[in-house]
């Protein structure tokens, strides 16, 4: 539930032994390229549209042609037990979805990396940290998925009330697990060696208030060049992360940068904001999509919402409201993301070597740092960078 800074966020995981960390070249990296920065952008959100374009088509294609009643027909002669047909329903369900959205996420999630030269990852550790990310990720929606179909039978048309309460008691806990279980499947963490850096880490830690487990490295350039740092975990899990390539290309004026902002979301009690917004558009969401799911039951033939058949129905409306309330909560995270900025700034006491972070992250991550706003607006959780530079000019250093 921490965020991740300014660097921006690295979906894939790596899973074998990391080749020699590459270091940055100011002249070399075709990140510094804002054209191909921009082509490489405009084609990541558009692979990005067409898998949710993909996945509503999808599911609408099995709901109207009656094949979800006949996959839970052909699953009840395998199982007896409800909840066992549910998962495995799940199960063939979401192994259509993987194999029919394949060439997307193939295109998007390795040759698109490699292309443009980020990622370090060979195929065959692609396909493998695919199927651990599908394995970790159907262990923890299970669960999810056993609760939701319980509190349908249990509550009919209140159902989203204690899916709301079980979701919110979820997350927190998977907040506090994730980083001690659930990261180190996929990453290597190590405490950081002692160091100058690492004394100014933790002072600077010192300096808000803000008490860590420890400041952990992490082997993020086995799967790619990009490069990234966060703050993980809540309460005792609560830890300093940083990726090998942001030691490897980063001075210690610049990591200082990078950590004081993270600080600042700290300080600036935005994780306790985006919780009580969370749970509130949470509530929300579960509420209007109840109320979808509900009238447009009867549109598939469905007679009641616990049918195992119905609940890609129930999918595909939290899905939509998800995608359409998105903007509005990009807008909040940007704002946390302007006065995280201003907070490191102040409380490092220089520009320069934020404004230096910025800029670096953006070639390394090849970054669009110029966005359309309409863009920006709609799909950007973080300001572009060439407007969080621009607005570091604003900022009055004491």
């Amino acid at each position: 539930m921490e965020r991740a800074g300014p660097a921006i966020r690295e979906q894939n995981h790596p899973i074998e032994e990391a080749p020699p960390v590459v270091k940055l070249h100011e002249n070399s990296t075709p990140a510094t390229d804002p054209l191909r920065a921009k082509q490489y952008s405009r084609i990541k959100l558009a692979f990005g549209l067409a898998q949710t374009g993909l996945f509503f088509l999808l599911t609408l294609l099995l709901l109207a042609t009656g094949l979800t009643a006949r996959i839970e027909s052909i699953v009840r002669n395998v199982f007896d037990h409800d909840y066992a047909v549910l998962l495995a329903f799940a199960f063939v369900l979401g192994a259509a979805e993987t194999v029919v959205g394949f060439p997307l996420r193939v295109s998007s999630g390795y040759f698109l990396e490699h292309r443009h030269g980020l990622s370090n990852q060979s195929f065959g550790r692609w396909i493998l940290e695919g199927v651990k990310a599908g394995l970790v990720g159907g262990a923890v929606t299970a669960p999810v998925l056993i609760a939701l179909f319980w509190s349908l039978r249990n509550f009919g048309n209140l159902w989203w009330l204690p899916v709301g309460m079980l979701l919110f008691v979820f997350s927190v806990v998977l907040a506090r697990l994730a980083p001690v279980v659930l990261f180190p499947l996929f990453y290597k963490f190590k405490p950081m060696e002692e160091s100058g850096l690492k004394e100014r880490v933790m002072a600077i830690c010192e300096r808000v208030g803000m008490r860590i487990t420890g400041v952990f490295v992490f082997d993020m350039s086995k799967n790619t060049k990009k490069a990234n740092a966060a703050f993980t975990g809540i309460g005792k899990a609560r830890r300093i992360v940083l990726g090998d390539t942001l030691l490897a290309n980063f001075t210690d004026d610049e990591i200082e940068a990078v950590v004081a902002h993270e600080l600042g979301h700290y300080k600036l009690r935005h994780l306790r904001t985006m919780i009580l917004v969370g749970t509130a558009s949470t509530f929300a969401g579960l509420y209007v999509t109840a109320q979808l799911y509900a009238a447009s039951l009867n549109w598939f033939g469905f007679a009641s919402g616990d049918a195992v058949a119905a609940l890609p129905l129930l999918g595909l409306w939290l899905a939509l409201f998800s995608f359409v309330t998105a903007p509005l909560n990009n807008i909040l995270s940007r704002f946390h993301e302007r006065a995280a900025d201003r907070f490191a700034v102040r409380l490092t006491g220089t520009k320069d070597s934020f404004a230096n972070a910025l800029t670096k992250l953006g070639r390394v991550n090849l970054a669009d740092t110029d966005p359309h706003p309409l863009i920006e607006f709609l799909f950007h959780s973080h300001p572009s960078i060439g407007r969080r530079i621009k607005y570091l000019e604003t900022v009055h250093v004491p």
